[in-house]
């Protein structure tokens, strides 16, 4: 298994530098999109994979196969490219932010989270093939991001994650096994892994039912570990002595007969709206802060009808009960509307980001999609765009800053996607409520309308995704327990 990984990595290696000396092409015109979706410009600039806001300043960052690279998004309807750090990294799916506020003023950063390899000529002396390593790469001067610091970690890096982005100084892993990794990033020059067992030396994993693909933390300070066995929720306020408070069941395991393909591979991402609201017992409803929204992948699967779907869970409870999250609705590709599902190609869901109920979610070949999930019960089409060559991981909401720099909380209707063929696109959504239809609320400037070509980008993706599959398909046991709620088996 090793040797054909190995042997894998390398040939996508060399797909991506022959990546980078591929010359653009003219955009194809055939975009499909609804009537409420307005494409304003392509930025072709990178195979894009990931991608995260900073908080104190209009700043993007995003992360592909051969490079990080910082925009500028004051005018969020034309961001600006300002900042390159050359860096092959596979596959750091979910860049995320941190910010620290120190004497010397708000250090501004990113993280990798190396899962099969990294080497960037920043850092010449150490390259990664084989992953489990979490990279800080700071970006407090956009125009010069540079690899700051390193910590290897003994659980899966696939994703990385800050606790708290505002003040970042612990970082979550994606984990395996049953496990993930706390690292301590309070010393940002000298990162290191949390030992989670203080009687034994060395440094030890925390257990997980759920471990592990990624950590989302919501407003309340709770964190959601998504993965092969469902979700779980976590009190975070200490955040190196997590505990656990609840989890999805059997339902999130797939292995409940009720609820059929709820989870076939990995329940992906979580976000909770309006946590800090949170009211037990009460019926779904964002107001009440009850609503867990959550991608299942499956992206070996490609009959669109089972391929992945959005889903809506009911929080019931956060009091150490067993299974306190219930399903409430999913839906897959294809059950979204009108328009032509692509053949045998991706088309699970993936990354998605929330505005209000209209949810922007990444389906892969089946490109962006709206999700109207003000209904939690009831989840509908609200929108789409697709393109017919297209490979879309992220779709996220450009976020309002004021006057100072700083995330307001609210958003605008400006979405960004992030597509292993095209790079980064740029729509304008007709959001409920604010009047001005498919137009972009900050002003527009001319933005590129060059797409990359898709033969070397689309060799890569397929080999990485079949690589990715291959090393993960066997479901992780999980080991180990939590005393006040008993870890719960995924599925063998």
């Amino acid at each position: 298994m090793l040797v054909v990984r190995s042997l894998a990595v390398a040939a996508l290696v060399a797909l991506t530098v022959g990546l980078g000396a591929a010359p653009s092409s003219a955009e194809d015109d055939s975009l499909l999109a609804s009537g409420n979706v307005a494409h304003i410009g392509a930025h072709p600039t990178q195979a894009g994979i990931s991608g995260c806001f900073l908080w104190t300043a209009p700043v993007f960052v995003t992360s592909g196969l051969d490079s990080v690279r910082v925009w500028d998004v004051s005018d969020a309807a034309h961001p600006a490219e300002v900042g390159v750090l050359p860096s092959l990294q596979f596959e750091n799916e979910a860049m995320n932010c941190g910010e620290r506020r120190t004497a010397d003023g708000v250090r501004r950063f990113a993280l990798i989270g190396v899962d099969s390899y990294q080497a960037s000529p920043d850092d010449i002396q150490h390259a990664n093939v084989g992953g489990g390593e979490l990279v800080v790469v700071d970006v407090t001067d956009p125009a010069s991001p540079r690899v700051l610091s390193r910590a290897p970690a003994t659980t899966s890096t696939h994703t990385v994650t800050c606790v708290d982005q505002r003040n970042c100084t612990y970082v979550y892993s994606a984990g395996e096994d049953g496990h993930f990794s706390i690292i301590d990033l309070r010393d940002l020059d000298h990162p290191r892994e949390v030992d989670a067992d203080r009687t034994t030396a060395g440094v030890q994993p925390f257990a997980s039912p759920t471990a592990g693909h990624k950590w989302n933390f919501d407003a309340a300070g709770i964190g959601t570990h998504t993965g092969w066995g469902g979700a779980s929720m976590w009190d975070t306020s200490k955040p190196a002595r997590p505990r656990l408070l609840t989890t999805t069941g059997k339902a999130g395991r797939g292995t409940d007969p009720r609820y059929e393909g709820w989870n076939d591979f990995i329940l992906h991402n979580s976000f909770r709206p309006n946590a800090d609201a949170f009211r037990p017992g009460s019926r779904p409803a964002f107001r009440n802060g009850n609503v867990l929204l959550v991608t299942e992948e499956d992206y070996e699967q490609t009959d669109c009808t089972r391929a992945g779907s959005f889903q809506a869970w009911w929080v019931k409870r956060l009091d150490g009960s067993r299974s306190a999250i219930v399903p409430l609705d999913k839906v897959e590709l294809a059950d979204l509307g009108n328009f032509p599902l692509p053949q045998g190609s991706f088309c699970s869901s993936h990354w998605f980001s929330n505005r209000n109920g209209i949810v922007a979610v990444g389906y892969y070949g089946g490109g962006l999609q709206l999700v109207d999930a003000r209904h939690p019960r009831h989840l509908s089409s609200f929108g789409y765009a697709i393109w017919p060559a297209s490979e879309v991981w992220d779709a996220m909401w450009v976020p309002v800053y004021d006057g100072t720099g700083r995330q307001t909380g609210r958003t605008t209707n400006i979405l960004y996607t992030i597509d292993a063929v095209r790079g980064l696109d740029v729509y304008a959504v007709d959001v409920p409520g604010d009047g001005i239809g498919a137009l972009p609320s900050s002003r527009v400037g001319r933005a590129s309308d060059a797409a990359l070509p898709i033969g070397l980008v689309g060799g890569a993706v397929a080999l990485a995704l079949a690589v990715r599959r291959r090393a993960n398909r066997v479901p992780a046991r999980t080991t180990g327990g939590i005393a006040s709620l008993p870890c719960e088996q995924p599925p063998q």
